[in-house]
């Protein structure tokens, strides 16, 4: 005897559950997060890096967003606000990416078997964020929360005393290079996954995307070391002075001979 089939609009569906929305809205919210930090490390890559022009321009960018020149004296409570912006969407941007990764060694099996067997540029390139995500949550951590805690000591001999007499130099190195490929292979990722940019041919346009984000990741790799070797220069010539807080010519007046007067 053949079984009844319920033929009625919805017949069978007692009791079944709609698909939750809530991947598609954690994956939107990944998305914003990783392109505001994605957009946030290319300028804070411009900043710092106006040290190549001199010190007084990154003295002068320094007081700027510590409210100098708008209040009239510096308060870098806004830089450890920004600061503190920055580790919240840091944090939640971990979070939402670690759902995504192999849960235990059975998983992390099978992606190694499927990533060797397709042989597909762009899930190698997945693998490479997920990796360097996973230094960024050690290093990025520990970078913010110095900040976060002294945002005062920034600047040309402030900032290069901590690069140097600091040695802050080795995680500024292996950062650099973690930041700069984990960021650039998401963004690019970004544009993908959301279709930007994709024109009339979607496979012309990942090709040029791909070398544009690897255009891009040279030249911020090449101006970072560029920047991280001039702050060593300028820490190791001020290693016997390290703790004297920059003064650009302009603003330093002679002192008194008497110390009293």
């Amino acid at each position: 005897m053949s079984q009844a089939i319920d033929l009625y609009p919805g017949g069978g569906l007692r009791g079944k559950t709609h698909k939750s929305r809530w991947p598609a809205k954690l994956d939107v919210l990944q998305s914003t997060s990783g392109l505001l930090l994605g957009l946030f490390m290319w300028a804070h890559m411009a900043f710092v890096s106006t040290i190549l022009i001199s010190k007084d321009a990154m003295w002068w960018v320094t007081r700027m967003f510590e409210g100098q020149f708008i209040i009239g004296e510096r308060y870098p409570g806004i830089v450890a606000s920004i600061v503190a912006v920055v580790a919240v969407l840091f944090v939640l941007h971990g979070v939402l990416a670690m759902r995504k990764l192999p849960a235990n060694f059975q998983q992390y099996k099978n992606f190694r078997e499927h990533r060797k067997t397709l042989q597909h540029e762009d899930t190698t390139l997945w693998w490479m964020q997920a990796v360097t995500g996973m230094v960024l949550v050690f290093l990025a951590s520990v970078h913010l929360y110095q900040m976060l805690m002294h945002p005062g000591d920034i600047g040309p001999y402030e900032s290069a005393d901590r690069v140097w007499s600091g040695r802050w130099w080795p995680l500024y190195l292996v950062l650099l290079f973690a930041v700069e490929l984990h960021g650039g292979v998401g963004l690019y990722r970004l544009a993908v996954k959301w279709g930007w940019f994709e024109g009339k041919n979607p496979d012309r346009t990942r090709t040029l995307l791909k070398r544009l984000k690897w255009g891009i990741t040279a030249f911020f790799l090449v101006l970072g070391a560029l920047t991280l070797a001039a702050y060593m220069k300028i820490g190791y010539e001020h290693r016997h002075l390290a703790g004297e807080r920059y003064v650009p010519a302009r603003l330093q007046t002679n002192a008194p001979a008497n110390p009293q007067q």
